[in-house]
This record gives structure tokens, sequence and C-alpha cells, in this order.
């Protein structure tokens, strides 16, 4: 077997060729350092005496379905210089490990496109050396991300399972990359993160965040200079639930039969976006029906539609005059639910607005909340939640399907 296979096939380095077994459908590839390449581990001599060798077994690169165990006979050293007894350092692998380095390498890759299961599979390795490999990579690439740079984030909470388990999660808006992850939803989880914001000594312009007094008060306390935009789909989606309370409401008070008819089934035909409603199964007809019976409802769900508007206004003057109408016109409506919503709005103009100064929104942080929830239904959750945080620090640089 020629040394350039060594190197360039096993990443052997400086080592010599002894002899190849073949046992059992794997090959054993018995090598030893190059006398002449033999050096102190700490002050790099070459003036050593020989003090005897053991012999450590390495997972490397497999060569198709064969797998490539190698046995490197490992010289033990007393350099004349420092007098110091110790075994030659390897180069090929980390200290205490059973797999070289090329290995490591190789099983990330996989990583990119298949499960911690799958790849432990192919690979005849256990789970946990699959696991113990990845959460390497990820704590020297991903455990302190940068903060200096931010300048807009956007900071929500995502639900990780029963019993009302959340993450508060802070997102860069600008490179898609998760910064922060702490357990719980409340301000005080995130005062890690104001900590290492005064560190870094970020310069944080914007924040997107929903209408939490929280996070409200929170951002307001420690970025006093940083303006905060509410996110229009937490908007939206919050008058969405107080339109499905109306139609609950409005149904169990209706008395008449035709009405009560026309009003069921169209809790989600309500919610949805005129353009999105499905002419296959009726859904237009069945919704402009419930409204010819119900003036509240009606009124509730055209002012639903014109609130969309509001933030492709052309500028903020025009988009100020268009709130301060709808909010004239849902307290003319006499729905108490509109009246309400309409003093939530007005109570929270200036970060509405702030839209049209920074136009940024929790949009791309849904997005990967996604994200984080395939991948933990896809893994069946994660028994290491330091090794899950670290995925989630990750994930914006998945390329292929999501794995666990």
């Amino acid at each position: 077997m020629s040394t350039s296979f060594l190197v360039h096939g096993l990443g052997l380095i400086g080592y010599q060729y002894i002899k190849s077994v073949f046992e059992k459908g794997k090959i054993y590839i018995h090598a030893r350092k190059n006398p002449a390449k033999l050096r102190c581990p700490d002050c790099n001599s070459h003036k050593l005496k020989l003090k005897g060798t053991i012999t450590r077994q390495f997972k490397a690169l497999p060569l198709g379905k064969k797998q490539i165990i190698l046995m490197v006979t490992i010289q033990r050293i007393q350099c004349k210089e420092c007098r110091c007894l110790k075994q030659i350092k390897l180069g090929f692998a980390e200290p205490k490990k059973t797999y070289t380095r090329a290995f490591a390498r190789y099983v990330l890759e996989l990583l990119k496109f298949s499960t911690i299961k799958d790849v432990a599979c192919h690979l005849n390795i256990s789970w946990d050396t699959v696991k113990e490999i990845q959460k390497k990579y990820l704590l020297k690439n991903f455990s302190k991300p940068k903060l200096s740079k931010l300048e807009q984030i956007a900071i929500d909470e995502i639900s990780i399972g029963k019993k009302h388990k959340y993450l508060t999660i802070v997102l860069d808006l600008k490179t898609g990359a998760i910064v922060f992850v702490a357990d719980g939803k409340d301000s005080n989880s995130l005062e890690p993160f104001w900590k290492q914001i005064k560190r870094a000594r970020a310069n944080i312009k914007a924040v997107a965040i929903d209408m939490s007094p929280a996070y409200i008060k929170a951002v307001s306390a420690n970025l006093p200079n940083a303006v905060i935009v509410f996110d229009h789909f937490h908007i939206i989606k919050l008058f969405n639930e107080k339109l499905s309370e109306l139609r609950r409401k409005v149904y169990h008070e209706t008395t008449d039969y035709l009405k009560t008819q026309a009003l069921k089934g169209i809790r989600w035909i309500l919610l949805k976006n005129p353009e999105n409603l499905d002419e296959n199964k009726n859904e237009k007809e069945h919704l402009e029906k419930a409204l010819r019976v119900n003036k509240p409802l009606a009124i509730a769900y055209y002012l639903k539609e014109d609130l969309r508007q509001l933030w492709s206004q052309e500028n903020k003057e025009e988009a100020e005059k268009f709130l301060e109408d709808w909010i004239d016109k849902a307290r003319a409506s006499e729905v108490a639910m509109l009246k309400k919503f309409s003093n939530t709005l007005s109570a929270h103009r200036t970060g509405i607005l702030a839209y049209y100064d920074y136009p940024i929104s929790t949009g791309p942080l849904e997005g990967t909340n996604n994200k984080i929830k395939t991948m933990q239904r896809q893994s069946y959750g994660f028994r290491d939640k330091e090794f899950f945080k670290l995925k989630i620090f990750a994930i914006h640089q998945s390329r292929y399907a999501l794995i666990g």
C-alpha cells in the first residue's frame, strides 16, 4: 500500500504502512509513525529515547461498504532535552477518541441529509458516537454567537412540547441566524441576552416583537434607544382570535334556526383571506350567506380585511391616517369586540407605525420556529437540552431536508 493512500485516503501524515488484514468484512490496516519523524510532544526535540509501544484501534473512512480499522502502533518516548516521558502525538485523531478526524468530517457531511440513527447504522457505530461528533462541532462553531454587529432583531417564543414548555428565541434579521435561546417565555428568560448585548456593545436599532407587555417592558428597559416594531402578523392573528370569539358568541346567542345554520362551519372560512377561499367547496357563497344574516359579524369581517391594508400604504403619514380612520370606524360600529380592539391598536400605534421606519417583522422567526418543530418531531424529541439548543443555533445553515 502506498504512503499517499495513508495520507490522502486515511489522513495519516508521517506514518508507515506495515500490513493489511481482511477479517469478517473489515479491513485492518496496520501502520506506525516513521521513526525519522518522531518528535517530543512538549518541546518538539528529535533527541529521544524509545520506551516501548502500544497498539490502538481507530475507525477510518470506509471503503465502499467495508469498514476500515486502523491498527496504529504508538511509540512511547523520553525526551533527552526536557526529560518528559509521553506517547507521541497522533496528529490524525483527537486525544482519547477512537475515530480519525477524517472519519468525524465524513460523519458531519452525512448528517446534512440523514438522521443520527441512519448515520450510526450506515457506519456501524453507536448513536452516541455520532451525537458526540456533531455536538463537538456545534459547540465549536455555534455556542458563542457574535453579537457585536446586531442591528435588527426579532424576539418570540416557541412551544417545544407538552406541559406548556417554551423557549424564547432571538433572531438576527439581517443574517437569519438565531443568536439566543433560553428556557421559558417571560421577560426573565431574556436577562442573559441583555448582559451579552452590553458586553458585545451591540448597537441594536430595531426590535420586532408581538404586543406582549412583558416583551415591551423588557426591550424598553434594556434597549431604550431601539425602535420597537409590533409584528403585523401577530396583530392580524390577534384580530382573528377576537373574530372567532365573536362568531362563537353570535352563534350561541342566535335563536333563529336559519341564521344558526348559516353560521355553522364558517369559523375557518372567516379567518381565510378572500383570495384563498375554495370555490369547489362553495366557501365564498357560505361566507356571504353568513355575513348577510348577522350585521356585527359582517362589520368585523370587512374591517379585518380593511386592516390588512394598513401595512401596504405609500408612506408612514398615509398609514397613520389609515389607522386613525380604521379606529374611528371600529368605535362607531357599536360592536364591543371592535371597540376593545380599536383601543388596543390606539395604545400601540407608535410600534405599529414604526413598521414604516423599519419594515421588519417576526415572520422570519416564525419560519425558523416551524423548522425547529419539524426537527424536533423528526427526532422524536431531544433528551439532551444543550444539544437541542445547539442544533437550533445552527438551523439557519440547513441546506437539506431537516433531520433529527
